[in-house]
């Protein structure tokens, strides 16, 4: 075998060399400069050449001669005799080779720089941030939410990490909110299942990890892959992680909370809207009452201990407060319960839930009179139950689900008929309708947005009518423009019969809602939205995954909109204390209120007010509702 030259072995270590990036080239020329100026100085010192008319210097002079030629070709313009030009002119001829390389080494450094940055690859360095895991629509509502919720810290930060350019997310952001007020937003490219990715956003040292669902064919999978990035990583903490995620088949969640243990809070998507569309469709503004409790903009859900009310019942506790609303009790040992019985007591180190603006707003009033009117309580029996008559319009994946919850609160002999645009959709209700216990369920073809078809139904017949999308068959926003042409027709056949009918109608795009109020339905479910607010709301604070658990579950006591008159009498000055005592006496809690003035009226809350002042009066008329945590 033939033996490499030298010249050989040079250029291949200096190819080595040269491979080693941008600080090796610029050491490799400080080392080249100063071979340079170093010889020329000696030649300068040994050979005793100066300018014309000049006393020879010494090697230290030399060199600073020589040094400043290199730095600057303009200085040896003042140059005189031959040969102290000749040798100046080499020098700065090195001097120049080597500062143009210079430049283009830093330039390139910092494009390269600039270029790493864009990609968003560097790791963060923060601590206590909260981080987002996935990239979607919800995050221009969780991002708002989380900086409302941060409002009161002098420093915080969002660490989103997509599988999309930083750049992109970073203009989306930008495009979608005015405001973070003084939440700082950091984005960063990479795969949330890759665990050399999930480094960059320094799990280790957050507050929470929120992990979006994707829209992909098993988004559920994404999932667990990102849990066990995260749970199984060589460099993860000793404490708890607190991580919250949203999965969509129910049948995944067991997974799910095999591989978190007690580090996982999860949303369940599906059945969640479900609950939601099922209880609303049947109370016009519950939905408004949902947003009002799980955004940080008005009132929110606290935990608060209270030394001062041990040993008092929970009746005693409801009037403990002016300007909160109590809810329920979380149990120093056991799980959250709303509207306990009127008689339990209240434990040492047990915490009150409560309603309240803040935290720092949760105060015992003290008062001595509430100025309870019992005169003004009305005397009320309950009613039994009607069959109800209901009407889907359009379908998707969580249609069985939807009817599976309504089955709950229906009384026995109610029926509900589904229509979709989509014949196949047929076979999935037909195969789910013999597992109801109080409806019967009938399913015909035909397109929903066709005036002609929704004339057939005779729609004026039904009590409830439930817009679903068909997100299953069409893109978001066209779904939603096919759930507005329904609205728009429902609205003009309830006008021109003179019925007024209640609708509820699932939106998937936030934006549309605007759009969507001129058709004056009911009730909107924002499905990717109230998902949103809820991962916000439990990033926050872990233990209230288990009361929204709570109020959305049929079984024990969730909220309902009542008749006022089955609490007061109407037209008559009562405070909300009376109210509360009324509804007390019933084993109920009274939250809140709607006034039918308003329903129409998005500017005042469609008339739902959550959680008043107490010791302020009211005056109740027929139509308005009183908003109450209640078994039924």
């Amino acid at each position: 075998m033939k033996k490499a030259s030298w010249m050989e072995n040079f250029q291949y270590k200096f190819d080595n060399y040269m491979a080693k990036g941008t600080i090796a080239l610029i050491g490799g020329l400080g080392i080249l400069s100063a071979i340079i100026i170093a010889v020329v100085a000696l030649v300068i010192a040994l050979f005793k050449i100066a300018p014309e008319g000049e006393e020879p210097v010494g090697f230290i002079e030399a060199a600073w001669l020589s040094l400043m030629r290199t730095l600057d070709a303009g200085t040896m313009g003042g140059d005189t005799g031959w040969g102290f030009r000749i040798i100046m002119f080499v020098v700065t001829l090195g001097g120049v080779f080597i500062i143009s390389t210079l430049i283009g080494v830093l330039t390139s450094a910092v494009e390269g720089k600039l270029d790493e940055l864009r990609k968003g690859r560097s790791k963060v360095i923060e601590s206590g941030h909260t981080i987002i895991l996935g990239w979607s629509a919800q995050i221009f509502t969780i991002i708002p939410e989380l900086a409302a919720a941060n409002e009161n810290l002098k420093d915080s930060c969002i660490v989103i990490l997509g599988d999309i350019d930083k750049v992109e997310m970073e203009d989306a952001i930008r495009n979608n909110l005015e405001s973070t007020g003084k939440t700082r937003v950091v984005c960063r490219s990479g795969n949330p299942i890759d665990i050399n990715d999930l480094r960059m956003v320094s799990p280790q040292t957050s507050k929470s990890i929120i992990v979006l669902s994707q829209e992909k064919d098993n988004p559920d999978a994404e999932v667990i892959k990102t849990l066990l990035a995260i749970l199984n990583s060589p460099e993860r903490r000793e404490e708890p992680y607190h991580i919250v995620v949203e999965i969509r088949d129910p049948q995944n969640a067991p997974i799910v909370k095999m591989v978190g243990q007690e580090e996982v809070e999860v949303i369940m998507v599906g059945n969640l809207i479900s609950r939601i569309i099922a209880q609303t469709c049947r109370q016009s503004g519950l939905s408004v009452i949902y947003t009002e409790l799980l955004d940080f903009g008005g009132d929110e859900i606290y935990f608060k201990e209270e030394p001062q009310l041990v040993g008092k019942t929970m009746g005693e506790v409801l009037m403990a407060y002016d300007t909160s609303s109590v809810m329920g009790l979380m149990p120093k040992a056991g799980l959250p319960t709303l509207n306990p019985p009127m008689d339990t007591k209240v434990q040492a180190g047990d915490q009150i839930i409560v309603i309240s603006q803040d935290d720092d707003t949760i105060n015992l009033s003290h008062l001595s009179d509430l100025g309870i009117q019992p005169e003004a309580i009305a005397d009320f029996s309950a009613q039994p139950a009607q069959a109800e008559q209901n009407l889907v319009l359009g379908w998707n994946w969580r249609g069985i689900s939807l009817i599976k919850e309504m089955d709950y609160y229906m009384p026995k002999g109610s029926s509900t008929h589904v229509v979709s645009a989509y014949p196949e959709d047929g076979e999935a209700v037909r195969t789910f309708s013999e597992q109801l216990t109080n409806t019967t369920l009938t399913f015909s073809d035909g397109d929903t947005t066709n005036r002609q078809v929704l004339d057939a139904l005779n729609i004026a017949d039904y009590e409830h009518v439930i817009l679903l999308c068909y997100s299953d068959h069409m893109g978001i926003q066209e779904a939603d423009a096919n759930t507005l042409m329904t609205l728009l027709h429902l609205r003009d056949i309830s006008k021109k019969s003179g019925v007024n009918f209640s609708i509820t109608s699932e939106m998937l795009d936030l934006r549309n809602r605007a759009l969507a109020e001129v058709t004056q339905a009911d009730d909107f479910i924002i499905s990717d939205k109230i998902i949103s607010l809820m991962l916000a709301q439990v990033s926050e604070n872990k233990h209230l995954n288990l009361v929204l658990e709570d109020i959305f579950d049929p079984d024990g006591s969730e909220i309902y909109l009542k008749s006022a008159s089955e609490y007061v009498r109407p037209g008559q000055s009562v405070n909300f204390y009376t109210v509360m005592d009324a509804a007390r006496k019933r084993n109920e809690i009274a939250i809140g209120y709607r006034c039918k003035a308003y329903a129409k009226d998005a500017s005042s809350s469609y008339g739902v007010v959550v959680n008043p002042k107490k010791s302020d009066s009211v005056t109740f008329m027929e139509g308005d509702k009183i908003i109450v945590i209640a078994e039924e």
